[in-house]
């Protein structure tokens, strides 16, 4: 018996060990949000980890805080740069602002922190100095006085606790003319007039490009928002020197540093990988090898990711929508609401749908393609449910006359029949796909939207057709593929009929 329980025992320290060790194994993931100064520090975090012979990868331009938050929390990423003030505003509300306190507050969640990194990037609202002079703006109550306005904000900051709600209460501000945009736009929205102010971080390089006045927060509505690295405490454990290469920037990065380095990439072009690199020889003497890649390499990597979205989604939707759209043809009765339910999640807009698969599917792919997969399932079960309805009542009785079963029908006469009908419909549900798997870029999955939000985010114009012209190439190839499949599914006797 005592043997018996020893066996037990080094089986369950075996079984430990492996998982632990595979675990261990596995990269750490570094993520960054989508904007430049995340990715920057994102790059440093992934060139150190990998300078101390710890694997380690960068997940890029994964959204905004709370998918990082989230997939922090979830361990899908393993790190990534974050602002205190962000922190205690919008993720641990009601956080003391205090070092310690939050560190404390944050292992509670299984989350460390490092101690700031040297500079406070914090939010504030900017306008055209020629127009703030114009108008004798000078601070953010000012504002008040001009309720013609029009604001362009950032989409985080329209909704965020401290963002413009916190502004529009604390400042008691008039404006109804607030729009939505992305952040990087929204300069060359105020460059060209199309809007009056904006948010601004106080990092951001554009500034002083575009000629901006930041107005002074008179009430002291911002907190500070000191850039910090979040990291999941396993980490220290498991990857301890990771976690010691972060500390290694503590106190580092100077504000003015970090305004050079944003310019380096967004105005001079010069790739996040590369100016990374260049802060860490220059101030921690620190030899990395950026990751750099060619634009045909990019190419490749990214058609590999959008055909495996699209392929992989589209081959599930048939699977389950041609049998729905069966079964909606044969029971009318359950058929009304098949068809309703797929209709309705073809009204739940993309963006929407692919961040509400984060919490049961984390981010990557497989939440873009169960996202993609139920957009497929209207047209097919629909052209499937229609094709069937559709077939002439004679050859239905002559089928029953020939003594032929319900399902001997239904897979020689009724199917054959309504395959042009479902290859249509795989043909639009195909075409739906290759379009919004770009979205897919927003929570990690990769494909030819990656380098349309790179392109959005430098103002790369050749970075966005390197997505999306490939993207509208495949749309078009798609479709006159399925186009011809559905003229080949088309029964022979009817295609010699249609010729004649």
């Amino acid at each position: 018996m005592g043997s018996n329980h020893l066996l037990i025992r080094i089986m369950f320290l075996g079984i430990v060990l492996l998982t632990f060790n595979a675990r261990a194994a596995e990269p750490v993931q570094v993520g960054s949000k989508a904007f430049t100064e995340s990715v920057i520090l994102g790059e440093m975090a992934t060139q150190l980890g990998n300078d101390v012979g710890v694997r380690t990868v960068h997940r890029s331009q994964l959204g905004g805080t709370r998918i990082l938050w989230n997939a922090l929390l979830s361990g899908q990423i393993d790190a990534y740069p974050e602002y205190t003030g962000t922190i205690v505003q919008e993720l641990l509300p009601g956080t003391s602002p205090e070092l310690d306190g939050l560190q404390k507050e944050l292992a509670s969640q299984g989350v460390g922190m490092t101690r700031p990194l040297g500079f406070n990037d914090t939010y504030a609202l900017g306008m055209l100095e020629k127009s703030a002079d114009g108008l004798k703006i000078r601070t953010i109550s000012d504002l008040a006085t001009h309720p013609e306005l029009r604001f362009g904000f950032s989409n985080e900051f329209l909704e965020r606790k401290d963002g413009w709600p916190a502004v529009r209460n604390t400042y008691r501000l008039p404006q109804e003319n607030v729009t939505g945009l992305d952040h990087d736009l929204a300069y060359r929205a105020i460059s060209t007039g199309k809007t009056d102010l904006i948010d601004l971080y106080s990092t951001d390089a554009e500034i002083s490009f575009y000629h901006l006045r930041v107005l002074e927060d008179d009430r002291a509505l911002f907190p500070k928002y000191d850039a910090v690295y979040l990291y999941r405490l396993d980490l220290e454990k498991r990857a301890p020197s990771f976690v010691r290469s972060l500390r290694r920037l503590e106190g580092q990065v100077t504000a003015a540093q970090m305004i050079q380095m944003n310019a380096a990439s967004k105005l001079e072009k010069r790739s996040e990988s590369s100016v990374a690199a260049a802060f860490l020889r220059d101030t921690l003497q620190i030899q990395t090898t950026p990751h750099e890649t060619t634009r045909f390499s990019m190419f490749l990597l990214r058609s590999k990711e959008h055909l495996i979205l699209v392929a992989t989604s589209l081959s599930l939707s048939i699977l389950f929508a041609v049998p729905l759209g069966v079964l909606a043809y044969g029971w009318p009765g359950l058929g009304q609401g098949i068809l309703a339910l797929v209709a309705a999640i073809n009204t739940i807009p993309s963006l929407a749908l692919l961040v509400f698969m984060i919490p049961l599917f984390g981010i990557g792919t497989l939440p873009a393609v169960i996202a993609l997969f139920l957009y497929g399932l209207l047209p097919i079960v629909r052209n499937t449910h229609a094709g069937l309805a559709g077939i002439s009542p004679a050859l239905k009785e002559s089928a029953i006359v020939l003594g032929l079963s319900p399902m001997a029908r239904l897979l020689k006469i009724e199917l054959p029949l309504a395959a042009p009908s479902i290859a249509a419909g795989i043909k639009t549900a195909a075409v739906i796909n290759v379009g919004t798997a770009t979205l897919g870029a927003l929570i990690g999955a990769g494909g030819y939207g990656q380098p349309i939000l790179t392109g959005i985010r430098l103002a790369d114009t050749s970075l966005i057709l390197l997505g999306a012209v490939p993207a509208a190439a495949l749309a078009l190839l798609v479709q006159s593929g399925f186009g011809a499949l559905e003229r080949l599914t088309l029964p022979r006797g009817l295609r010699l009929k249609a010729r004649s």
